[in-house]
């Protein structure tokens, strides 16, 4: 595949709508916004807020400066925007620590609440670092979570419960891992890439970590404003198409110099 120049690959990201208009409608954002604002966990993301963020215009205002939602809190309804140009920041700064890892050759652990749209994005982050050398974590066996399994394909961990692999927020699974690692006498990763409750568990435990989040998942963007989070990438999460992020993990491997 090509590699997309930045002016490219931003044309791309608002055709498919990963970025600018995106599908998620403005009252589901603000939704999601006051309910972590109020203090429910399932959108901490495995995160510790305590009261830092109680005032739901507080977490707007990083939303806009962040991801690129609109910044007027009058706008209630209808469309809201993923900033391109936030997006292609973001993953030349994902880019700059994927080519650190590179270079120590770390240990690194990837994850994903989104099996039906970022597996793939991940995993060939994942074949890519390992051919430079990085010790890719392999999760331990027989991991359970939120009344399921945590397994791994292609180097990514995901949740699995009634034979099919599922969308999560939650953090257990990320905990199980680390847990598990640790009752093995394994180190930890030096790196998490992930998203969702994965990457915010891991940050919230201390791990650099690294992931995507869409503009109604507010926390990992909190938590990169705090400090927390190491990267957070903003983009529409779930596509019509896993394949139009293709060009946007290319461009995101070339950054990093892992490609050829």
């Amino acid at each position: 595949m090509p590699i997309l120049s930045r002016a490219a690959l931003v044309e791309h990201l608002i055709r498919a709508r990963i970025a600018g208009d995106v599908a998620t409608p403005r009252e589901n954002n603000l939704d999601h916004y006051r309910k972590l604002a109020n203090g429910d966990r399932y959108y901490w993301f495995g995160l510790e807020f305590g009261d830092r963020w109680t005032d739901e215009q507080d977490v707007l205002a990083v939303m806009a400066e962040r991801c690129g939602v609109v910044d007027d809190p009058e706008h209630r309804a209808g469309q809201d925007t993923i900033d391109p140009e936030l997006t292609v920041d973001a993953l030349d700064r994902m880019a700059a620590r994927l080519k650190q890892a590179a270079a120590g050759r770390e240990r690194v652990l990837f994850a994903t609440g989104h099996p039906g749209a970022l597996i793939d994005a991940h995993g060939r982050v994942a074949a890519a670092l390992r051919s430079q050398g990085c010790d890719i974590v392999r999760i331990p066996n027989g991991l359970t979570a939120d009344e399921g399994y945590v397994v791994q394909f292609a180097d990514v961990a995901m949740f699995e419960r009634g034979a099919s692999l599922w969308h999560t927020h939650s953090p257990e699974p990320m905990n199980a891992i680390l847990d598990g690692l640790r009752a093995l006498g394994e180190p930890a990763p030096d790196l998490v890439v992930a998203d969702h409750g994965w990457a915010g568990r891991a940050a919230q435990r201390g791990l650099d970590s690294v992931g995507y989040a869409d503009c109604n998942d507010p926390a990992l963007f909190l938590a990169e404003a705090e400090g927390t989070m190491r990267v957070t990438v903003p983009l529409d999460d779930h596509v019509v198409d896993p394949r139009f992020y293709e060009p946007m993990t290319a461009y995101l491997l070339d950054a990093a110099g892992l490609l050829g």
